[in-house]
């Protein structure tokens, strides 16, 4: 997917002004089949490879992710109801709409900190990791775990890339872009949830309750 056509026109609304200005020659518009892609632009934002800025940085409503699993699954083989403490971590990342994840210590990483900081005054981070343990209560022939949902929060923006050549006919190009994250527990009221979920045994885990050294008894498996 190239990048649209509101970036290739911005690109040279730019430009031209520039030279209006006398600041830069003006850029020579580049071809249709030489228009970057977004990833060639982020890819040039991540190794330094052009001047980056993540733009108009605007934080969306706080909401809550979707749960996973954290922990290990236990497994009750006893005829009564077992409840047990089982220790789960989580590690939430980031993502954005045209790069996929971001990763932590990286290039992209460090634009969006500094323009979000600069803009709210506020520490992003792109990673957040909690380790705890919860008591599950497990039915006769079923399975229990942990999981956990992160509240999560967009900011979208716009990437600048200026390089002191043209690269594709322009000294700037500009890419639309949505982050998306971990947010800090309780943003807009929103609060991170831990819960304990159950299911019913499969036909080939009740197996495994009859056999050897699991059979009348509670047990975990890795997830």
């Amino acid at each position: 997917m190239t990048v649209n056509r509101a970036l290739r026109y911005g690109g040279r609304v730019l430009a031209l002004t520039a030279t209006a200005l006398g600041t830069i020659a003006a850029a020579v518009p580049a071809a249709a089949e030489d228009q970057p892609t977004s990833g060639q632009i982020m890819a040039d934002c991540a190794s330094g490879g052009g001047k980056c800025s993540f733009n108009s940085p605007q934080f969306g409503e706080a909401y809550l992710g979707r749960p996973r699993q954290v922990s290990e699954l236990l497994y009750n083989c006893t005829s009564s109801p077992a409840s047990q403490s089982l220790s789960w971590a989580d590690t939430v990342g980031s993502s954005h709409s045209v790069g996929g994840s971001i990763t932590v210590g990286g290039g992209i990483e460090g634009i969006i900190t500094a323009s979000v900081t600069a803009t709210y005054n506020y520490t992003w981070q792109s990673s957040h990791t909690e380790t705890s343990s919860y008591t599950v209560t497990v039915q006769p022939g079923e399975v229990g775990w942990i999981s956990r949902a992160q509240v999560m929060q967009q900011i979208s923006g716009t990437w600048q890339t200026h390089y002191d050549d043209p690269k594709w006919g322009h000294y700037y190009w500009f890419v639309p872009d949505v982050v998306t994250g971990p947010a800090a527990n309780g943003t807009d009221g929103k609060h991170n949830a831990v819960v304990a979920d159950a299911r019913k045994m499969t036909a080939a885990e009740k197996k495994l309750c009859s056999s050897g050294s699991t059979a009348d008894r509670l047990f975990t498996r890795g997830r």
